[in-house]
């Protein structure tokens, strides 16, 4: 059995518009690095942390990756091992990209696969919600099962817990851009509204349903007819500098459906291919440069792999 291990964890998009909570898909970038040892001690330590500007904690407790690799020793009955972290952030904080999500997926990949794959990815998935409920109080999969297994996802069920694997259309890329402004995860959430009408909920399942089959039937066009949230956008495109007029620009300029990605601030678009999705970052990052809005770009194939094993 190895004792040290470095794994990259991908990003990832959640919700995909309609499917709050329920659809994710994880890109090839951005992402974050986690260096793990088995050492001879007791307990685990976080012995460094890069890319975070100091906003995350060292404490064993409080840290997403500690604390769910911690739940995977208790379950596997070794609960006192002695592990050593360093977490390497190659991606923005607060960004909507699943940023806790990719640091946790990288912590429980690599202790699992330190312990000889003792569970599947998919097993792994209750831990790393453990993270996420750290990280923003709530337990959601949308982005640690996407991470975990690759791919596009589908959480059925949070009760019992029940993930599926999508298809999807063969050269779908996402253009993803980050306006460097603030919107953290735990407001995001608490702005939605508790009830809905039913009306509302009937259009959305409806679109939910046809996203869904758009995959499967590979139809870009029923993709993007469904990628429309009636229930969540509105109310969180209020914290997005010109959400609706970068919209506008990214189906003008042939995407397939744009949305927010996760709790935001970062938005992406889905196209048919590599071409379109740059030409529509190129112009989006353009637009907010006008608005004096630093911003970051990424162009991803959907990431069928999930987190791997870097050395």
């Amino acid at each position: 059995m190895k004792d040290s291990i470095k794994v990259f964890a991908p990003a990832t998009v959640a919700n995909v518009v309609c499917g709050y909570d329920v659809l994710g898909f994880a890109v090839n970038e951005p992402g974050d690095e986690v260096i793990m040892k088995l050492t001879g001690g007791s307990g685990i330590t976080i012995t460094k942390i890069t890319g975070d500007e100091g906003k995350l904690p060292l404490d064993p407790k409080k840290n997403t990756v500690s604390a769910s690799v911690q739940h995977y020793l208790n379950h596997i009955g070794k609960p006192d091992t002695g592990v050593e972290i360093e977490l390497h952030k190659k991606m923005p904080i607060g960004s909507g990209l699943g940023s806790s999500s990719a640091s946790t997926v990288a912590g429980l990949f690599a202790i699992n696969t330190l312990f000889d794959n003792l569970l599947t990815n998919r097993g792994l998935v209750p831990f790393a919600m453990k993270g996420e409920e750290l990280a923003c109080g709530y337990g959601h999969a949308d982005n640690v099962a996407p991470a975990l297994m690759g791919g596009f996802v589908l959480i059925r069920s949070y009760e019992p817990l029940d993930i599926i694997s999508l298809p999807y259309p063969e050269g779908l890329h996402a253009a993803i851009v980050y306006p460097e402004v603030d919107v953290p995860t735990k407001d995001a959430r608490q702005m939605i509204r508790s009830k809905v009408l039913l009306k509302d909920a009937v259009t959305q399942w409806g679109n939910v349903a046809g996203l869904v089959s758009g995959l499967f039937m590979k139809d870009h066009d029923l993709i993007g007819r469904s990628m429309t949230d009636i229930l969540i956008e509105p109310t969180r495109s209020i914290l997005i500098p010109d959400f609706y007029h970068m919209r506008g620009m990214a189906m003008e300029a042939g995407a397939t459906g744009f949305g927010i990605s996760g709790s935001g601030p970062s938005v992406f678009a889905l196209t048919r291919d590599r071409e379109t999705a740059e030409s529509i970052t190129v112009q989006l990052k353009k637009h907010l440069s006008t608005l004096n809005i630093n911003s970051l770009s990424f162009v991803s194939e959907v990431n069928q792999k999930g987190p791997v094993v870097l050395d």
